[in-house]
């Protein structure tokens, strides 16, 4: 067995779930579950399959000092990497791979995102051994989620039957609309695109170099000055300067023999406020309440407090969420448009709420 090294891509903002989360404070850094936060639930999980030690984690500058406190004890803190820039998830894969063969060799990815929810951490690590041992071959495996609804918000992998647990990729889907997913979800074949996957840091490393040549090239000036003491510089010149693609569009779509392995453990990626009642039940009128909060005749609304009483009366379908220093009010259907907060914020030169 070859070495396994887990990949926590932990740099972004989680703008949908403003006003909790910040740019110093993103969801990845929030204890939404009330257990743990949630990079820290990642690592955990990723340490099912390998060491602690060989876990590495990417985030950026703003996070980079709350990672290094909360995550003291499972990651160490040179495994921590800080990108001067956001450049999507080809350069942070990229990157990532370029230090592990540099500091221990090559060995398998596993590249998973900081902050979705997994309920059955068990079947996770069954999927991630079966996907593990698919990309010995040296082939790209990603992670595929059984579909349990007709979701519009994620991305779909059609694949072709085999016994196998790694399934052979026909072909990735964008985000479909409703009547597209119900298709998808009759047919079978169809599963959610994770966002996590599984490969041999060499080979996603050739192939970034024939598919994105100036992305590999960058890489390349980075990881010519690890260990020297211009690795900090040349990394805050040279990494803004790197072409800003997903793996997805860059990678996947361009390559042949891609494997999937569906799995079924309560996934999500927890991606907005209408998203809490995944981690806290709802009660019998499918209200989400944490914190200090009183509902008279609501139904179907999420009510968090950071500390202040929330109190609504007579309502259905919002969000209503306190914190110190803003209260953000919005119809549940809308709770993917809080991102707009955010950007019509920044735009206002409010840094001191983002």
């Amino acid at each position: 067995m070859e070495n396994v090294f887990g990949v926590v891509m932990a740099g972004g903002g989680g703008t949908r779930f403003w006003p909790l989360s910040r740019k110093a404070s993103p969801k990845q850094l929030l204890n939404l579950s009330g257990k743990e936060v949630m990079v820290n639930e990642a690592i955990d999980r990723l340490a099912q399959v390998t060491a602690y030690k060989n876990i590495y984690l990417v985030t950026n500058c703003d996070q980079a000092e709350k990672m290094r406190i909360l995550t003291a004890g499972r990651v160490r803190a040179e495994r921590i990497l800080v990108e001067p820039a956001a450049r999507n998830t080809a350069a942070c894969i990229g990157y990532a791979a370029m230090k592990i063969v540099h500091d221990m060799g090559d060995g398998i990815l596993v590249v998973t995102p900081s902050d979705a929810y997994i309920r059955d951490n068990a079947a996770f690590a069954t999927t991630l051994e079966q996907a593990i041992e698919a990309a010995q071959t040296g082939k790209l495996v990603t992670i595929g989620i059984t579909p349990t609804f007709p979701a519009t918000g994620y991305g779909y992998i059609r694949f072709t039957g085999s016994d196998d647990a790694a399934k052979p990729v026909v072909q990735f889907v964008e985000k479909p609309p409703r009547e597209k997913a119900e298709e998808y979800l009759a047919a079978g074949g169809y599963v959610w695109n994770s966002g996590m996957f599984v490969w041999r840091a060499s080979v996603i490393l050739q192939k970034i170099e024939a598919l994105l040549p100036e992305l590999y090239a960058g890489l390349e000036k980075i990881a010519a000055a690890f260990g020297t003491p211009d690795e900090a510089r040349v990394l805050e010149e040279v990494y803004p300067t790197l072409p800003a693609i997903s793996v997805d569009y860059g990678i996947l779509e361009h390559s042949r023999d891609i494997l999937v392995v569906p799995g079924a453990f309560g996934w999500s990626d927890v991606g907005s406020w209408d998203m809490l009642g995944t981690l806290h039940p709802a009660d019998g009128r499918g209200n989400v309440a944490v914190g200090d909060t009183l509902g008279i005749d609501v139904s179907d609304t999420v009510l968090y407090s950071s500390g202040r009483l929330v109190a609504a009366v007579g309502v259905e379908d919002l969000v209503v969420v306190e914190t110190p220093d803003a209260v953000l009010v919005c119809k549940k259907s809308k709770a993917q448009d809080v991102k707009k907060i955010v950007e019509t914020l920044r735009e206002a030169g409010r840094e001191e709420l983002l």
